[in-house]
């Protein structure tokens, strides 16, 4: 029997990085879709590249934005399955690039369904949806595939448009077109401007003296926060189920920025106190009397969404999928990466960047 074959667009992300090797675990050929650029970000996928180990594996240079080379893609490689991870996924920078964010995370998806359908392909897709759809939810209780979304970012509106897209080439043409909506799921391999690893990275350079303060924003949002490895796994539960349908992946807990603050802040061995209020807030560690946290209102975006919480019981009940990693032990595995990683390079004119103006 052949194996499957799988198309994966943003490989080289966080997600991307740990499909493929979910995949290539399941003897999968896998096709990883990377964005040409002249200095490559294919760190996460390194160890998968030219490996006499992973002959199965294989990128192509691709854009979302280009349909024309998308279908091309599509029809040389005649995937099995498309899981549709790539996307301009920040939400900050999405208010600063509106339109590029809809052209890609958003049009991207209709761009690959159109190919599929024009193909006449018999290829499953994946749409990877986002927790941030529900944006300004109007009570503090749990999100399911009922909620109405009400987006409040480019980023947001974009994944909306790619997820009634999916829905509707789903209805439209019998295409076996999935959604999955996931709510916050974190890693080493999350990019270093999003606030988990602006704090474990931030905190751990901190503490071995690279850098005095980290500076947040919005302390007191909450978030459902799981572990990347454990969502892929959900993503391809949801892409073998026997119907094509729409899931949401989530921890069932919600933990707000300061609580991530106050876990890490722990790890390292740091006794932190909070002192202020609003803009003025500060995070002390008594063992030094030395400031280690400050807010700067740069970090805040310019529409908030303070509160999400997703209901995966559905995912639960039908895919028998369910999160492994708990926040303790997400905190855990992300500090002992970052607090090595910062460890490693002290002395070697570490330059990671981990001063952003959005998260």
């Amino acid at each position: 029997m052949a194996a499957k074959r799988a198309l994966i667009t943003g490989v080289t992300g966080q997600d991307g990085s740990y499909m493929a090797e979910l995949l290539l675990e399941k003897g999968y050929k896998v096709y990883g879709l990377q964005r040409h650029a002249s200095y490559p970000n294919t760190s996460r996928i390194d160890h998968l590249l030219n490996n006499a180990k992973f002959p199965n594996f294989q990128t192509a240079f691709g854009d979302l934005s280009d349909s024309a080379n998308i279908a091309a893609i599509i029809d040389k490689a005649e995937p099995d399955e498309i899981y549709n991870l790539g996307a301009l996924s920040h939400v900050g920078v999405s208010f600063t690039m509106p339109e590029y964010t809809v052209d890609v995370t958003g049009l991207g998806a209709l761009r690959i369904l159109e190919a599929i359908h024009q193909l006449k392909a018999p290829t499953k897709f994946y749409q990877a949806g986002s927790s941030e759809m529900f944006g300004a939810v109007e009570k503090q209780t749990f999100q399911n595939e009922n909620t109405p979304f009400n987006p409040q970012s480019p980023y947001a509106m974009s994944k909306v448009l790619a997820f009634h897209t999916t829905r509707i080439y789903r209805k439209s043409y019998n295409i076996f077109a999935a959604n999955g909506i996931l709510f916050n799921h974190e890693s080493p391999r999350r990019g270093v401007s999003f606030v988990t690893r602006k704090i474990t990275l931030g905190l751990s350079r901190v503490k071995l003296g690279l850098q005095d303060v980290l500076m947040l924003g919005n302390l007191n949002a909450k978030r459902d926060w799981g572990y990347s490895r454990d969502y892929v796994e959900g993503i391809h539960k949801i892409l073998n189920y026997k119907t094509a349908d729409d899931f949401i992946l989530a921890t069932g807990e919600t933990h707000t920025v300061r609580e991530f603050v106050e876990s890490v802040a722990k790890q390292l061995g740091f006794d932190l106190a909070w002192k202020g209020k609003g803009l003025k807030e500060k995070g002390i560690d008594r063992k030094t009397g030395k400031k280690i946290i400050g807010i700067d209102p740069v970090h805040f975006r310019p529409a908030e969404v303070d509160y999400l919480l997703g209901d995966s019981s559905k995912a639960r009940k039908l895919l028998g999928w369910k999160p492994k990693v708990n926040f303790q032990q997400l905190v855990e595995i992300m500090i002992k990466h970052d607090y090595d990683l910062m460890k490693k390079n002290l002395g070697k004119g570490h330059k990671l960047v981990t001063r952003h103006r959005f998260y």
